[in-house]
């Protein structure tokens, strides 16, 4: 595995300088951490703020990036002001994506800078994402995918270099908690974001709260199922107070894009070519 360190950070070499879309997730903070000893001053993190983006997201962002000692810069990119996101369609990640891309295109060309990097992993390239129409369109970069990193391997050398984020739940964008159709709004998106960051203080480490207009559907692995069946009235609370009428534990449990599950592959299919 540590063949893959070294394969990574030659092709990070490759250049002279490079910007990163920094979530201040697990990839993108392992990704950070490897250009830092390749590019070291010569290297900029971006991160969007936006209402799909959480407070306590943004704030662990900027404390990582002043960890790991490099430049770090916060941006606005809100995506429900974008024509058609709002709306929710299937290809909902694409709008995302191109607004992000677009800003971060135009500070890195505008500074100097030569590539941008996403934190994209190889785990990423088999599920359902419209968003990579975006990357190829603004020449974004995935070095972990191209080197083969998995979410696992991430993980592994995140604890090998003793990182925060090691064992950090997986994160995705709350628009990412609505099924497809279903208008997203600013005050849906607190919703989720709040009743979460009220759950994750429990000590939950994965899992997720999907909206369904005013039903949340709680999603944990199945080593923390027993926890939540246990303290099922303050889940229920919790969802209540931030606004939610009804309260479910989903049986199937954590997965991620299971908002994709009512898609079927023809369907799959048909926006993968329409955004590729």
């Amino acid at each position: 595995m540590e063949n893959k360190i070294r394969l990574l950070k030659e092709r990070l070499a490759v250049y002279e300088n490079a910007v990163i879309a920094f979530s201040g997730g697990v990839d993108s903070t392992f990704l950070a951490r490897i250009a830092r000893d390749v590019y070291s001053d010569k290297l900029l993190l971006i991160t969007a703020s936006s209402s799909t983006y959480p407070f306590y997201e943004l704030d662990e962002a900027k404390t990582l990036a002043a960890l790991l000692g490099i430049n770090h810069r916060i941006i606005v990119s809100e995506e429900i002001d974008i024509p058609g996101y709002a709306d929710n369609p299937p290809d909902r990640c694409y709008y995302c994506k191109s607004e992000l891309f677009r800003k971060i295109r135009y500070i890195a060309d505008k500074e100097g800078y030569g590539p941008v990097f996403d934190g994209s992993n190889a785990d990423d390239l088999k599920d359902f994402r419209p968003g990579m129409k975006a990357k190829k369109e603004f020449g974004v970069i995935s070095p972990l995918a191209e080197a083969g990193f998995t979410k696992e391997d991430i993980r592994f050398f995140s604890r090998e270099l003793n990182l925060p984020t090691a064992t950090k739940q997986s994160y995705a964008c709350l628009a990412s908690r609505f099924p497809y159709g279903e208008k997203i709004t600013k005050e849906k998106l607190d919703r989720v974001g709040g009743a979460e960051f009220e759950i994750r203080k429990l000590g939950f480490t994965q899992f997720r709260i999907r909206s369904h207009e005013n039903l949340a559907r709680l999603e944990f692995i199945p080593t923390e199922m027993d926890k939540a069946w246990k303290i099922k009235e303050t889940l229920t609370e919790i969802c209540q107070k931030s606004g939610f009428s009804y309260t479910t534990i989903d049986l199937k449990g954590y997965r991620t894009g299971s908002m994709n599950e009512v898609l079927s592959e023809p369907e799959k299919h048909s926006y993968t070519e329409k955004t590729h």
